[in-house]
């Protein structure tokens, strides 16, 4: 405890000295303005999935505080938890019945106030998920609004009264029907749920509504909470004259991804952004998370454009959508995604907060499969190098990095042969769809081996005993099989492994602030097989060569570059002079500049 206490120490010391030294530089692009959440490495957990602390099947709380020196462990500043809060678990925690109460399943609020206290004892910050663009319909808010026209909780929700029709089409992304309206006999009345029937969208016309939303907030940091995740937050905005519109319309204003861009144009969206920052968020030192489903390059610093007062920063889609095919439901392209594009997405999104605002860097999440299996290469001979160069990838670049529970000892892609194994309602309710439609599912399923949202979901492997020490009962949804050998306990005390590599790449970052704050500059953009960047602050060059391949590669360093020490790789030799470097397959290397 000493070593790692002095460790510590040490390297917010060294942090201090080179950002001292950036600041004095000549270099004008070299001023700072650093925040917590910039510098911060963010480890995100399932709670579902984590660990498991009395045998039911299901992780909790009292799991996460069993873990929580391991994940200090780790090097990591900032956890992200999914939805703990009382929820029928329709969609796993997404539709919320009650804001500030904790699930049964997770535990209670005496054990949600430890787990907080044992993070802030440990120097670690905790964001929560803020889920607010709808609610479960267990809510008391929906169970007063639906139960009469004329209740004061009509106007929380978005209704659409019979007597005029049928409501103007909208699409839901849960639903069976795929339609976003539900009709309530209760009212004789149709109420709008942009995902499932269980979660109906609040209404955020009305100010009464925001009111509640801030008020619970407040509660919330008023807690100690650091901040919020804020949940597919660019769709609250709503045209509460529900025009009618039709996919050819909406193709002819927004190209692809008609319906989310067209969710996250709503009117008043950056008024009620501003006005929950002015109401909230400016009150409190936190970080403000926004998912920004249908967001593009065009509008992004609007979120995210300090002068404008809204969020800090948000994930955008981009990234993660590359390589699907057209047609929807998550059917990846069979010829694959190229590179190329691959940088020229990531690059054209640091180029938006190059001067203003700030992003965040991210593979895999709850919402997508496992990160080595979707983006590297989970074949035994290539796994181990092809995880650690997405951990380089993610945490050298510039913006907030974010880890997914599990990415760093490097889980895969589970794989299901068959629907009833999966418990996700996006990937169940599709299957349904498609058998309504006549569809050969079996193509569908053999697609969702690599994209289903469960593939990253499935228990943390912890060691090689039954159900991988994530639980003595049976588990909520299946156990990787190749937990006998992706797990922690073998990784812990083996040099080579993937865990202790990331844990080295955590601390370059930490005591480096160029791979934080420092330019980013692309190089070779047309090179197939070669990620290469440079990240510059003041006089600390650092250069990023990534082999996204199977092949060994001799990369021809562009004029200009000379490299000095090497700062990390994840093989144990590096061939490289003057003029080139020769990478193996997914090798990754830093560099010095001189």
């Amino acid at each position: 405890m000493y070593k790692i206490v002095v460790a510590i120490i040490l390297g917010y010391m060294v942090i201090s000295c080179k950002l001292n030294s950036a600041e004095n530089s000549n270099d004008s692009k070299s001023e700072i303005q650093r925040e917590w959440w910039k510098e911060g490495v963010v480890y995100q957990i399932y709670p579902r999935s984590f660990k498991d602390s009395d045998g039911n099947g299901v992780g909790d709380l009292r799991g996460i505080i069993s873990k929580l020196d391991y994940i200090k462990s780790l090097g990591i500043d900032i956890i992200w938890l999914n939805p703990v809060y009382k929820s029928p678990n329709t969609d796993n925690g997404y539709d919320i019945s009650d804001y500030e109460a904790i699930m049964e399943e997770f535990g209670t609020m005496a054990d949600f106030d430890e787990l907080l206290e044992g993070l802030h004892n440990r120097g670690i910050k905790l964001v929560m998920d803020l889920v607010v663009n709808h609610s479960s319909d267990e809510h008391r808010w929906f169970q007063e609004s639906r139960s009469a026209r004329n209740n004061s909780y009509r106007n929380f929700y978005h209704w659409w009264p019979a007597e005029k029709g049928e409501p103007p089409y909208r699409r839901s992304f849960f639903d069976v029907t795929g339609k976003a309206w539900t009709y309530d006999k209760t009212t004789n009345a149709y109420y709008l749920h942009y995902f499932s029937r269980k979660q109906p969208d609040l209404k955020w016309e009305n100010p009464e509504l925001r009111r509640a939303i801030y008020k619970m907030m407040r509660n919330w940091f008023d807690k100690g909470v650091d901040g919020f995740r804020m949940d597919v937050i660019s769709f609250i905005a709503k045209d509460t004259t529900y025009p009618r519109v039709t996919e050819e319309e909406l193709k002819e204003i927004y190209g692809d991804d008609t319906w989310g861009r067209y969710y996250a144009d709503g009117p008043n969206l950056h008024a009620y952004l501003r006005e929950m920052n002015e109401e909230v968020l400016s009150q409190y030192d936190v970080m403000a998370l926004g998912e920004g489903a249908g967001v593009t390059i065009d509008n992004a610093l609007k979120f995210v454009d300090e002068d404008r007062k809204e969020l800090d920063l948000f994930f955008h889609f981009d990234g993660v959508s590359l390589g699907y095919s057209p047609g929807g439901y998550k059917q990846l392209d069979p010829e694959g995604w190229s590179l190329t594009e691959f940088k020229d997405i990531y690059t054209r999104w640091n180029d938006v907060f190059a001067e203003k605002g700030w992003g965040s860097i991210y593979l895999g999440n709850h919402d997508q499969p496992r990160m080595v299996s979707r983006w590297g290469n989970d074949a035994p001979e290539y796994h181990n190098k092809s995880a650690e160069l997405l951990q380089t990838f993610i945490l050298s670049m510039r913006g907030t990095a974010f880890i997914y529970y599990g990415d760093e000892i490097g889980m895969t892609n589970i794989r299901f042969d068959n629907i009833e194994d999966y418990r996700d309602i996006e990937t169940i309710n599709w299957y349904k769809q498609l058998k309504n439609m006549g569809k050969n599912t079996d193509k569908y399923i053999e697609g969702w081996k690599l994209s289903a949202r469960d593939n990253g979901r499935t228990p943390m492997q912890w060691n090689n005993s039954l159900n991988a020490g994530f639980t003595s009962g049976i588990p909520w949804i299946k156990v990787n099989s190749n937990h006998k050998k992706i797990n922690v306990a073998a990784q812990e005390n083996d040099s080579g492994s993937i865990l202790n590599y990331f844990h080295k790449m955590i601390q370059l970052r930490k005591n480096n602030p160029v791979l934080v704050y420092g330019s980013y500059e692309l190089l070779s953009p047309d090179h197939p097989q070669i990620y290469a960047y440079v990240r510059t602050l003041g006089e600390s060059k650092m250069l990023v060569v990534l082999n996204f391949s199977t092949e060994e590669i001799e990369y021809q360093l562009p004029v200009g570059i000379k490299t000095g020490s090497v700062e990390i790789s994840n093989y144990d030799v590096t061939d490289v002079n003057e003029e080139r470097v020769v990478l193996k397959p997914y090798q990754t290397v830093i560099f010095t500049l001189k």
